[in-house]
């Protein structure tokens, strides 16, 4: 018997639940009993930030409240440093919480730089958080106030987040490349949420054309002249695009944190999700002795947003995500950030991924990131002529160096000097 892409999507969400619902309630410091790591990383524990926030916990330093409609999710948010702008809600059935989601009962979503946050109302709080080595490690916190006292309680205070290996089932597969990675999918839904059998599915980033994003998301904000699948089940395909600038009419408010879904986080969030992936397996293959000139070049050419899909005209969020993500800098004596968005045309003003400055970036070995300076320097100098490169004017090469000159420690001498050992290559003011 066959099975659709659709059914499997779902069954898959819902056999996923079914191990989390039969999983110990323990904290795994590694990756050490899941086979699918490589035996070479499974020893080393977590070092990214939900880890950081577990010790804080254990050594009495961080206490999270409770709210009574929302549980310890503000608190998580608050701990993490995580927006509330940032908000984005998913109607589909296509999460480990596959069971509690419906139109009326989305799953909200929260993120920054390194760590997702998502919640759905009468389930638990899930994470999925960046490692600089590991890739993305996922835990969970159930949102029981006398589980977290007890844990807390006791003589020796323990973690109330328990490590989830059993998502790696769906976050590590040909579609995160091969890495325990982010994930993010558009598909045609059914009026309850499920994904409506023989109907497109995809996976996306900011390549996928525009049409194509956001199936099974709710979408608030101006999309300008261009549709997407976004707030939309399959009986509505019939009667065109829906226009949302709040979920005031789609979910009650104790569904969610705000009111929106902002269309503007969920551009950032579709290029920050394969960001995350490709820098995780270039930090892989390195570490696993297979440092690979095409994985490199691959990380570069997203990072500068190659082959992005055009926007037509103007976008514009409702949450205020767009002011606040701009906020964080950092910035170079001209006041000019690679995090300033755009939203004309394409997402970023100056296209080159803020991601440069993650933890995950920095931690990548020596080898790769060496690599990586010299293709970047290649593309940005002029040095590289192919047409691939021709989205980055000569403006727009000459300011992202600039920008990286004044904001990114470690950069290599000949991002300054326009020289990286052969003749000298000039662009904008190499002397300062």
């Amino acid at each position: 018997m066959k099975i659709s892409a659709s059914l499997f999507l779902f069954f898959a969400a819902l056999f996923a639940f079914s191990l989390f619902a039969q999983a110990p309630a323990a904290t795994d410091r590694s990756y050490a009993r899941n086979p699918r790591i490589p035996p070479a990383l499974a020893p080393i524990p977590p070092a990214d930030p939900v880890a950081a926030l577990i010790r804080k916990i254990e050594n009495g330093s961080v206490q999270l409240a409770f709210d009574p409609a929302t549980g310890y999710l503000p608190a998580v948010l608050k701990a993490l440093n995580i927006p509330v702008e940032s908000q984005m809600a998913v109607f589909s059935k296509t999460s480990v919480q596959a069971d509690r989601i419906q139109t009326s009962n989305p799953r909200v979503l929260f993120f920054n730089d390194a760590v997702t946050v998502g919640w759905v109302r009468g389930g638990y709080v899930e994470l999925a958080s960046h490692d600089p080595r590991l890739g993305v490690v996922f835990y969970a916190l159930d949102q029981s106030p006398a589980n977290y006292r007890d844990r807390s309680a006791s003589a020796t205070p323990v973690s109330p987040f328990t490590h989830r290996q059993d998502c790696l089932y769906c976050h590590m597969t040909s579609a995160t490349l091969g890495v325990p990675g982010m994930l993010l999918r558009s598909v045609v839904v059914s009026g309850s949420g499920v994904p409506v059998e023989h109907t497109p599915q995809y996976n996306t980033d900011v390549r996928m054309p525009f049409e194509k994003l956001w199936g099974g998301w709710y979408v608030t904000g101006n999309s300008g002249p261009s549709a997407h699948m976004g707030n939309l089940v399959a009986e509505d395909e019939a009667h065109g695009p829906i226009h949302l600038d709040s979920l005031d009419a789609r979910c009650p408010p104790n569904t969610r944190l705000t009111a929106y879904s902002d269309i503007v986080a969920l551009l950032v969030f579709e290029h920050q999700a394969r960001m995350m992936n490709l820098i995780t397996r270039a930090g892989w293959d390195a570490r696993l002795g297979n440092p690979s000139r095409e994985t490199v070049n691959e990380l570069v050419d997203y990072m500068l947003f190659t082959g992005e899909a055009p926007l037509k005209g103007e976008i514009e969020g409702t949450s205020g995500f767009a002011e606040v993500f701009a906020s964080r800098g950092p910035r170079d004596r001209k006041g000019r950030s690679l995090r300033d968005l755009s939203l004309r045309g394409r997402l970023m003003r100056y296209p080159c991924s803020y991601m440069i400055y993650s933890e995950a970036f920095e931690a990548l070995p020596d080898i790769v990131k060496d690599a990586i300076y010299r293709r970047l320097w290649q593309i940005l100098s002029g040095e590289e002529t192919s047409g691939t490169y021709s989205h980055l004017t000569r403006e727009d090469r000459g300011a992202i160096v600039e920008i990286l000159r004044d904001t990114k420690p470690g950069l290599p001498g000949y991002f300054r000097t326009g020289t990286t050992g052969g003749p000298a290559i000039s662009i904008g003011n190499v002397s300062r």
